[in-house]
């Protein structure tokens, strides 16, 4: 009987060390497969780093828009437009999970001159993001942790560091090269149209971003929208492919003095785009269309920092200024806002792009 209960007990023993075995192989396969894992997003996450980072250099630019496909009886589709541009694009801000890239172009003939362009915005797994809601209004909408896990939002400014719209993606690698799409939201009017008509008030968009052998692309799939009524009515297609090509031979010196002398400044006035955006249900701008009076001020203000003639502190206080004599947070409704938009002769021959 002693024999045959030691019998037992030997036995009991050795399944509870089988047992615990079993146990610590598991817990050591899912610590395993787990750390793989997490080796894999912080590989996809730097992956996704690297790729916006590309997109940062000195390039030949050409801008190509064709409206493709009349959406609305009786309308005929404009002719293409067609321009190019040098730019330096560079990093201005790498948090890790952000990344901020500046656009500054250079015009004029033989001698370049600067001018500051469009800004874009990277966010990894963004809390919110900023919409634009027509009637050059904007209002940040909430994401859950599900709505943005593995996504990257893009944030559009305008050349004064305005907001001008944002979207929500995730960067791709699967046939061979990298690629951000968008999911499809609003923005304004771009300046190519803004100054030369009035016959629609936004752009659905989806927009693209791919790096390629000679530097990267841009690519919007444009639906251009008349919102005053009851519905959104759509107006006519467009397609529109912004290439950036690497060139070696700008003056790029030129826009890096430019930015170096009025990047201060450009800091400030970020940050106060950013409170808005970020402290408010909603904001907007006191006018309506192309808001060159707010745009051509604090470029006003920021050549006369970079030739000299004002203070980084008294730049930054002419430039607040004007943001907040041209900017609400109480938006009044899209209708009201709509109708207070200049009306456009067909015609006008305004530039820009």
């Amino acid at each position: 009987m002693a024999k045959h209960f030691q019998k037992m007990v030997a036995l009991a023993a050795t399944l509870v060390l089988a047992a615990c075995a079993g146990v610590s192989t598991d817990r050591q396969a899912t610590a395993t497969q787990s750390n793989t894992a997490v080796s894999a997003q912080a590989a996809n996450f730097e992956r996704d780093r690297q790729s916006i980072l590309a997109m940062a250099g000195d390039y030949s630019v050409t801008f190509d828009f064709r409206e493709t496909v009349p959406l609305k009886a009786g309308y005929k589709p404009k002719d293409a437009y067609i321009t190019s541009a040098q730019e330096i694009v560079r990093v201005i801000e790498d948090r890790g999970d952000f990344i901020s890239l500046q656009h500054v172009l250079l015009v004029g003939g033989k001698q370049k001159f600067p001018v500051k362009h469009w800004r874009q915005d990277w966010q990894f797994e963004p809390a919110s993001i900023t919409r634009f809601v027509g009637g050059n209004g904007w209002k940040n909408i909430a994401l859950t942790p599900a709505e943005s896990k593995g996504q990257w939002a893009q944030f559009v400014y305008q050349v004064d560091d305005g907001p001008r719209y944002a979207g929500l993606g995730a960067w791709r690698y699967d046939s061979g090269f990298a690629e951000w799409a968008s999911d499809p939201s609003l923005r304004p009017l771009p300046r190519r149209d803004a100054t030369k008509r009035s016959d629609y008030h936004a752009i659905e968009a989806v927009n693209r971003h791919a790096i390629t052998p000679e530097g990267w692309v841009h690519e919007q799939d444009n639906t251009k929208l008349i919102l005053a009524g009851k519905q959104p009515q759509a107006l006519v297609r467009e397609v529109g492919v912004n290439t950036y090509v690497h060139a070696d031979n700008l003056q790029a010196d030129v826009a890096l003095d430019y930015w170096d002398k009025t990047k201060d400044l450009w800091k400030a006035v970020r940050a106060e785009w950013t409170r808005l955006e970020q402290e408010t249900d909603g904001f907007g701008l006191t006018v309506q269309g192309e808001p060159e009076e707010v745009y051509m001020q604090i470029l006003g203000v920021a050549t006369g920092l970079a030739d000299g003639e004002l203070t980084v502190e008294q730049a930054r206080e002419d430039a607040l200024s004007i943001i907040s004599e041209y900017t609400i947070t109480d938006l009044r409704p899209l209708q009201a806002r709509l109708a207070d938009t200049p009306v456009i002769e067909p015609g006008a021959t305004s530039e820009g792009n």
